[in-house]
């Protein structure tokens, strides 16, 4: 019997270890013979350390003694965020999804899409934000989304094992400046009640402005949320535009999913009901032409939904008239968080009437805009000091 020839090569499974010249280890493991060459086909891992490179070998061995080890993905990073868009955002909202979507199509694909996901780094992501920054001039803020959207993607990646690790968790995203708020002052509250007095729009702008919803919220209160026994609204829908099929504007949750329920002021519920007597009329008026199959408290004269962008059309009209083009529709919602404030209203009161998730984030927002308090508070601290000093001398 021929004897047999002795080979060098290590049978499958075989693994070695090895410290590099940078410090990391790598890991070597016998994937068997390629048959077309001959050669030993061999996979690698690396690690910081010789035991975190050792466990990533016995892994390894593990898979490949089952039989359940598999090739790296061929995936792109573009091919999964496609993947990760049609498959794995159902209950996101509408308008989420189109924000994502707009992102991975205009910024993330043209600069990443191309690189296969398993070779995707941190300095790639990293990269890829600087250079949006730079070159398309995107704004901090813009950044954050961006990265808000591809961090819940490479998640969702690691979670499924097609990479070990979130090549975004590290990225550093440039800072973002707070947003000046604008408000109006008396003398302009005054003036803007005075301008939209007879308007149109007239009770939308007032309840918009002495409740602080927000502009979807407004276009989106219904009659049964509306409580005028015990003076109360529920705020648990908002009018948005539907990026989909089927009709321009969709009623959709709150932008934080929590109903709340504010109390308003008095003046409010009265204005409401002129508001549904006036729908009583215009309904009588065109009879079966009468639309208003949501309940919607502000329509049009035939009951259909009133579009944002006319809203605003005509509060910027109105705005640019006295004198403060600046101001945006969202100024009116900054306007009664302000105005609440300096009233008297505790901070966690104006937090549930606004729908903030906490009371923290209110005072950062409005804080600082409130020196009329902090004047009151400092001359009532003086009252109390030379009271103080008075029954000392006495």
């Amino acid at each position: 019997m021929a004897e047999k020839k002795k080979t060098n090569r290590a049978p499958a499974g075989a693994g070695s270890i090895t410290k590099r010249k940078d410090g990391t280890w790598q890991g070597s493991i016998s994937m068997g013979i390629n048959p077309a060459t001959g050669k030993t086909r061999r996979k690698y891992v690396y690690a910081p350390s010789e035991k975190e490179c050792v466990k990533k070998l016995q892994a390894l061995q593990a898979d490949l003694a089952r039989g359940t080890y598999q090739e790296p993905l061929k995936m792109t990073v573009g091919q999964w965020l496609d993947m990760w868009i049609a498959d794995y955002l159902g209950g996101v909202k509408p308008a989420t999804i189109e924000s994502y979507t707009y992102h991975v199509e205009q910024n993330i694909k043209p600069s990443i899409g191309s690189l296969k996901l398993q070779n995707l780094k941190p300095h790639h992501v990293q990269s890829m934000y600087n250079d949006l920054q730079r070159a398309k001039a995107l704004s901090p803020k813009t950044i954050r989304n961006l990265h808000g959207a591809f961090h819940k993607s490479m998640n969702r990646a690691v979670a499924l094992g097609y990479i070990q690790r979130n090549p975004a968790d590290n990225a550093v995203l440039p800072r973002v400046e707070k947003a000046e708020v604008h408000i109006l002052s008396e003398d302009q509250l005054s003036g803007f009640l005075e301008a939209i007095s007879g308007h149109r729009y007239e009770l939308l702008y007032f309840i918009t402005v002495f409740t602080g919803m927000r502009q979807g919220e407004v276009l989106g209160l219904s009659w049964d949320c509306v409580d005028f026994e015990r003076g109360t609204l529920t705020i648990n829908k908002q009018l948005v535009r539907n990026r989909g099929e089927g009709p321009s504007y969709i009623l959709a949750s709150t932008k934080n999913d929590k109903p709340r329920r504010i109390v308003p002021a008095p003046a409010v519920m009265t204005c409401l009901q002129v508001q549904r007597d006036l729908q009583g009329e215009w309904r009588e008026m065109v009879g079966k032409i009468w639309g208003n199959a949501d309940n919607l408290v502000f329509t049009n004269e035939i009951g259909r939904y009133v579009t944002p962008y006319t809203v605003f059309d005509d509060y910027k009209k109105i705005v640019k008239d006295l004198g403060v083009p600046e101001l945006r529709f969202h100024d009116l919602r900054h306007t009664y968080a302000v105005n609440a404030i300096q009233a008297g209203d505790d901070i966690k009161t104006v937090q549930g009437n606004l729908g903030h998730h906490t009371a923290a984030f209110t005072l950062d927002v409005y804080g600082h805009l409130t020196d009329k308090m902090q004047r009151e508070s400092a001359e009532r601290m003086e009252r109390l000091i030379r009271a103080a000093v008075g029954q000392k001398e006495g």
